[in-house]
């Protein structure tokens, strides 16, 4: 019954618009005579029914005012009511003027006239609108009932309220929009209140909201606050598209997606000197080693926008890498990247790729990261992060490279594990180096140290969602334990922008913000998938793994930073290596490899850096 309301045929509307016609007319003539129409008038008011009935089918026609489906009657639908009656009325004040000419009198009065166009515009608008609303009062009554809240009153806003008016299995109940600007307070958008921002925890208190949708650019402090305040009440945040996206112009609700927990630990944008960084790449040959991972693509994605001379991408991982550069063919054209195939541990393959593209700089990001696998494979660890860096840096030396960027990591810090002292070492070598380099006035050398990144391979975040996915359970290691975040592009930002102002030596630290509690991080995880802790899905602790840390750290306790004109970079004071010392150490650390054995690289490893102390492994035996 309900699609027979809805989709009523147009044999169906076009009668009823007849008999609307007459019963306009009539009542028209009926109200010209207050209701008692002299005999003598009766003959006229027949004589002239047929002519208006033949009008104002000819113009129901010529206008098709009955072809529109009545559920989705619009101000289209009333306008094109509007013209037909108006046409209509305009041919009858003719006929009035031929047969006054001809016969001596009107044949429809002209007060009947008025009457009648203005009763037949609102007697079909209303009849249509009726229909709709007897559809929706039905359709509703089998709905599910949503309370929600739309953020932001631009036309996006709008355009959201009637496409959620329109939704067949949910009846939505629009509270109010919010809108930061105090001025729009009190008003109203189609009969719904504007809210100030300010109002939003107590519409929380006085409503049951269950979705709140994002409509507009906000804050990243003010998002962060709404899904903190949504979670809280146990309410749905969705991010709505900006408009540019929306599919051929017009918004689909499937565009309209839950928000992410990135969302909720993202940062305002970071402010860059582009003027600085364009100097630094634009017109300049860039290789980035690593290209194929999540710091080396989104690199490269920053890079390219720079317009340097030529972008060379380098990575092992075949088919990562060719994902990328299917991607960035898409945003400009092949001459301006390359992607290249290579190990940089292979000091021949690498010269070959150094001298043949003869780079101005390179940002090395190459690198094993995971702590659990380094700790099981710490001569992996010595050849790909210790020896790879090495081969780099000293073929960037040979071949004159401008500057060579290394991507390092806050576990390098005071570390436990074998990755993080495995980076710690390759920083020690490139910042010795660029003291010898100095002097020469050749490459300069500048280290990068940031935590971990949001979303990128072998995350936290990614292994969440898979586990909330398959039903649980969500394993953390340890219910204090915590960790520093920033979102990829962020992290790539500040490199490009750390590389721009280093002159050289530096080690440059990022401003990570507040450490997060991973366990804090899993439950509001799973609350923003609209579960239960506890009824639909536990967390379980599964202790430490080898080599991890409870807490990361930026600094050791022997160093300090000073600041840089970007607020959120700063240069750490470290210990000074000389540069023969240490190369001798590596050396000696990197022919271990062939041994094979593991506790007398690791022991070479703690003679280095040696505040690196093992926790929760095998090698803590080396420590006493």
């Amino acid at each position: 019954m309900i699609k027979q309301i809805r989709n009523l045929p147009r044999w169906v509307i076009f009668t009823i618009d007849v008999l609307v016609i007459l019963a306009a007319y009539t009542f028209a003539n009926l109200l010209r005579f207050n209701f008692h129409i002299p005999d003598n008038e009766l003959a006229t008011i027949y004589k002239a029914f047929p002519y208006v009935i033949g009008v104002r089918i000819f113009f129901l026609f010529f206008f098709k005012t009955y072809a529109g489906i009545i559920y989705y009657t619009s101000t289209e639908d009333a306008q094109r009511i509007f013209i037909a009656s108006t046409f209509g009325t305009l041919i009858f004040g003719f006929i009035n003027f031929i047969a006054h000419h001809f016969q001596g009198y009107y044949l429809i009065p002209f007060s009947v006239m008025i009457i009648d166009l203005v009763l037949l515009i609102f007697m079909m608008t209303a009849f249509r609108l009726f229909v709709k609303i007897i559809y929706l009062e039905i359709s509703n009554s089998k709905k599910i009932k949503v309370n929600c809240l739309i953020y932001g009153t631009s036309d996006a806003g709008v355009i959201i309220k009637n496409m959620l008016d329109r939704d067949e299995e949910h009846e939505y109940n629009v509270i109010a929009f919010i809108d930061d600007n105090l001025k729009k307070s009190r008003l109203k958008i189609e009969g719904v209140n504007i809210r100030s921002g300010n109002d939003i925890e107590k519409i929380f208190e006085e409503h049951t909201i269950n979705q709140v949708f994002i409509a507009q650019n906000i804050s990243a402090e003010k998002k962060k606050n709404l899904i903190e305040l949504a979670l809280k009440y146990k309410s749905q945040v969705l991010h709505v598209p900006p408009m540019n996206k929306w599919i051929n112009g017009e918004l689909s609700i499937k565009q309209i997606r839950q928000v992410k927990i990135e969302e909720l630990l993202e940062r305002n944008p970071i402010r860059l000197d582009e003027e600085e960084i364009k100097k630094e790449l634009c017109g300049k040959i860039v290789l980035v080693t690593g290209a194929a991972g999540s710091i080396g693509s989104e690199l490269a994605r920053q890079i390219i926008q720079f317009n340097p001379k030529k972008l060379y991408l380098l990575d092992q991982a075949e088919t990562p890498l060719y994902e990328l550069e299917l991607e960035l063919k898409e945003l400009c054209s092949q001459e301006k990247f390359e992607a290249v195939l290579g190990d940089v541990r292979n000091y021949e393959r690498m010269e070959n790729a150094i001298r043949t593209f003869q780079p101005d700089i390179i940002f090395h990001a190459a690198a094993y990261k995971h702590v659990p696998m380094m700790e099981s494979n710490p001569s992996e660890s010595i050849l790909t992060n210790v020896l790879g860096s090495k081969v780099v840096a000293d073929l960037a030396v040979k071949y004159k490279v401008g500057k060579m960027v290394m991507v390092s990591t806050d576990k390098a810090v005071n570390p436990t594990s074998v990755m993080g002292a495995s980076k710690r070492i390759a920083e020690i070598y490139v910042q010795a180096l660029d003291k010898i380099c100095a002097a020469k006035n050749e490459t300069r050398f500048v280290t990068t140290r940031f935590g971990n990144v949001l979303g990128s391979n072998g995350s936290v975040i990614p292994l969440f969602r898979k586990q909330i996915e398959e039903g649980g359970p969500i394993t953390v290691t340890h219910p204090e334990i915590t960790r520093y975040f920033m979102t990829i592009p962020e992290a790539s930002q500040l490199v490009l922008e750390a590389g721009a102002i280093g002159k050289g030596g530096e080690i440059m630290i990022f401003d990570m913000g507040e450490s997060v509690k991973i366990a804090d991080l899993a439950k509001k995880m799973i609350r923003l998938s609209g579960l239960e802790l506890g009824k639909d899905i536990q967390i379980q602790f599964s202790g430490l793994r080898p080599g991890e840390k409870l807490y990361e750290e930026l600094l050791n306790n022997n160093e300090n930073t000073l600041p840089t004109h970007h607020e959120k970079i700063m240069v750490a004071k470290v210990r000074e290596y000389e540069y023969t010392e240490i190369k001798q150490h590596i050396d000696e650390l990197i022919q271990l490899f062939n041994t094979q054995n593991n506790m007398a690289i690791v022991a070479k490893m703690k003679a280095i850096v040696p505040e690196y102390e093992s926790n929760n492994s095998v090698f803590e035996k080396l420590d006493k």
